[in-house]
Parts: C-alpha cells; sequence; structure tokens
C-alpha cells in the first residue's frame, strides 16, 4: 500500500517513466523516415527509372526479373495507369524533378493513344505496341487510369488530362453497380453479389479527383461508401470485413461469401483515415483505426509470421490455392495504416505493431542481393515464390506508394 506522503512522488515517478517511454518511441517512429525516404530515393525508383522505360513504343515494361530484365512485352493498362501515376506524384509531392515528368507523359502519352476501346472504356491489356490483347472487363483498369490522368492534370495543366480523368470516372460510376458488364461470368440472379474492392478503391479514388469533382458529389459518394462498408461489408459480430457480400448486405455461406482478404481490409482503413482526417471527423478515423487492428490481429501467421493472402470466415479451407503465401503489397498496405495511426495519436500500439510489420517485410521482401524494386510473392514460410520484381499484377506501384507515404507520414 503507499503511504499518502508517498504517493505524489511514485506518480511523478511513473509519469516520467510514461513520458520517456513516448519519446523513445517517437525517435524509433522518426528513424524510420530516414530509412524509408533512401530506400525509395536510392533503390527503387532508379530500379524503374532504368529498367521499365520503353522508349521506341512507349509506356512501360512491367514484366521484369530480380536484376531487371525484361521477361515479357505485354503491357497491362492499370499497371501502365499505376505508373504514370506514381511518377506524377513523385513529381507533385517529392520534388518537380523534370525527368520524373517525362517519365509520366511517356505512360500517358500511350495510353491516350492506345488505351481505351470506343466506349472509352479502358482494355485491360496490350502489346508492346499499343494492340489491344484483352478486352475491358476489368472496372480497375478505368479507377487508376483515372488516378493517373487526374494528377497528370495537376502536374501539366493540360485540360484534355482532367477532361479524359473525368470522362473516366463517369464511365466508372456507370460501371459500379455491375464492374464487369457483359464480360461476367457468373449467371444472374441466382447468388448476386457485391465486391468489396470497388468501394475500397473508390474511397481513395474520391479523395485523389476531389479538386476535379463537385464538393457535394465527393461528400454523397464517400459518405455512402463509408456507410457500406461499415455498415455492410464489416461483419460486427466477429469484427471482420468480408469480401464479397449479398446485394442486402448480408453473409452467403459459399467459398466466395466467406472469403476473408486482410489486405485489402486494412488498406481500405488508411484510406478512410484520410476521409476522416479531411471531413475532420474523428469517429470515423478511430472506427477505421480499430477495424485495421482487427483484420490486421486476425490475419497475422502466428508459427511464421506476416499476414495471410486469404482467409476463411469459419476458419474452412478457402478455395484459392496461394491463400497462406505472404504478398508484398498486404504487409506494405499495412505499414502505411500502422504509420498514419502512430502520426494521428501517437499510440504505443502503433508502433509495437509497426515495428513487428517492418521488420517481417524488409527481412523478406527486400532484395538483399540485387537491391532495387523488391520481390512480391512468398510462401508462407516466408521464402521468395517468384524471383520476379514485375509481372502482369505488380508494377511501379505498391512499394514506391507505401515507402513515399511512410516517409512522408512520419517526417512531421
Amino acid at each position: 500500500m503507499i503511504q499518502e506522503g508517498k504517493a505524489e512522488s511514485v506518480f511523478q515517478s511513473d509519469a516520467v517513466l510514461y513520458s520517456n517511454q513516448d519519446k523513445r518511441e517517437e525517435r524509433v517512429m522518426k528513424k524510420y523516415a530516414a530509412i524509408y525516404k533512401n530506400e525509395l530515393l536510392k533503390e527503387v525508383i532508379p530500379f524503374w527509372e532504368v529498367h521499365s522505360l520503353d522508349i521506341e513504343h512507349g509506356g512501360y515494361f512491367t514484366c521484369l526479373t530480380a536484376n531487371g530484365e525484361i521477361f515479357d512485352t505485354d503491357k497491362f493498362t492499370w499497371l501502365q495507369a499505376r505508373q504514370v501515376w506514381m511518377f506524377s506524384k513523385f513529381y507533385q509531392v517529392i520534388e518537380p524533378k523534370e525527368r520524373w515528368r517525362e517519365i509520366a507523359l511517356l505512360g500517358a502519352g500511350f495510353l491516350e493513344k492506345h488505351g481505351r476501346d470506343p466506349l472509352g472504356d479502358w482494355y485491360f491489356s496490350l502489346n508492346r505496341k499499343g494492340q489491344p490483347l484483352v478486352q475491358p472487363y476489368n472496372i480497375f483498369s478505368n479507377c487508376f487510369a483515372a488516378m493517373a490522368f487526374g494528377t497528370l492534370y495537376r502536374i501539366t495543366c493540360e485540360e484534355r488530362y482532367a477532361e479524359i480523368a473525368l470522362t473516366t470516372f463517369q464511365n466508372i460510376l456507370k460501371r459500379q453497380e455491375n464492374p464487369k458488364g457483359t464480360y461476367t461470368k457468373t449467371y444472374p440472379g441466382t447468388r448476386d453479389f457485391q465486391n468489396f474492392a470497388l468501394p475500397m478503391i473508390l474511397c481513395n479514388l474520391s479523395m485523389e479527383l476531389r479538386d476535379l469533382l463537385d464538393v457535394g458529389q465527393v461528400e454523397r459518394l464517400s459518405d455512402t461508401i463509408i456507410s457500406k462498408i461499415f455498415n455492410q461489408f464489416y461483419h460486427k459480430e466477429s469484427g471482420l470485413v468480408l469480401e464479397n457480400i449479398s446485394l442486402e448486405g448480408e453473409l452467403i455461406d459459399s467459398f466466395e461469401g466467406r472469403l476473408l482478404n486482410p489486405g485489402h481490409a486494412i488498406e481500405a482503413m488508411w484510406f478512410i483515415m484520410n476521409l476522416g482526417i479531411h471531413k475532420k471527423n474523428d469517429a470515423m478515423i478511430k472506427k477505421a483505426e480499430q477495424i485495421m487492428y482487427q483484420q490486421l490481429e486476425h490475419g497475422w501467421d502466428n508459427k511464421h509470421g506476416g499476414i495471410f493472402y486469404f482467409m476463411d470466415f469459419k476458419g474452412y479451407p478457402p478455395q484459392q490455392l496461394e491463400h497462406d503465401q505472404k504478398l508484398w503489397w498486404v504487409h506494405l498496405e499495412t505499414l502505411v495504416a500502422l504509420a498514419k495511426t502512430y502520426a494521428y495519436n501517437q499510440s504505443p500500439k502503433a508502433a509495437e505493431w509497426f515495428e513487428k510489420v517492418h521488420d517481417y517485410t524488409w527481412n523478406h521482401f527486400r532484395d538483399k542481393e540485387h537491391g532495387g524494386e523488391w520481390f512480391g510473392y512468398l510462401n508462407r514460410q516466408g521464402k521468395v515464390n517468384l524471383p520476379l520484381k514485375g509481372g502482369k499484377w505488380k508494377g511501379c506501384f505498391h512499394v514506391p506508394r507505401a515507402l513515399m507515404e511512410v516517409w512522408k507520414t512520419l517526417d512531421t
């Protein structure tokens, strides 16, 4: 029992202890800003500058081996658009280097000339010269094209880029209830789903294009999306975010209906945090933080470390054979979410989880032999599954964006 005369000194000692702990965490988190900045500027950006540019035909090569050798020349529209956005963002956020602007324009010129069908939707893939290979079945080609040209407009003030972004955005809204349109494989009316990926992307896209859109439209769209995520895709009883739900917002007990994708849910939460900051809505930010932790804690592999790619809501075997792989983007988006959480509230929990995820990510995905861009695909035990730096699904996006986001978020 603490004697009355000693109580004040004991509590003062505790206050000093906690204050010192806070300062230690702050120093540690500040240290990461420099680490992420250096990796972005010295390793990752140079990799894409050196190896990905198709000077002859325009656009970018994304199928690259560990040392940057090109192993396929097909061009996947969403990856082309992501790289346009990425180099536009480097120019806008880091430094207005003319080379970064030129690299963005190299991809934009290719996409503007070859990327769209007669209705204005963006093909999924093209050959090296720009001839269409795969129809515009994937609405995410549209989403990233809108992002790319919206940001390119900001750094060039070329009105035609704003027009491309806005026209594409309107096409996205027209397609959002039936994203694949005539290209869908599902039979209508028997088991119709809403998928989480599009609301997740629209959370971010509405912020990316907010200076081009009507303010009321942005607010209405973002409010609708956040309500759908919080009240339908988020299963309150379990604390988990479902990847697919019924049109009425309910769980469907099937492979697709039980599917969990922790990385998608965590990425969406930092998008919502950004929206919450923009709206000055502290409750929204706290809710997103809570949901983020729930997905991270559920998705963490306690045996081998890292975050599972797919899981089953009821713990059954998922249908995806790659379900227990560890993917680069899942871990990098988690680091962004944790960095934003720490920057917002200096939470010791956020700092602790950030260090844990950082250690796993940097020790497994980063290429210690060749440097440059990171590997993307590990097996459950953390060994590199595919020794590639880019391909059909991986390009110049998640690694550089996360490095930039963490650096800029913690360097405050």
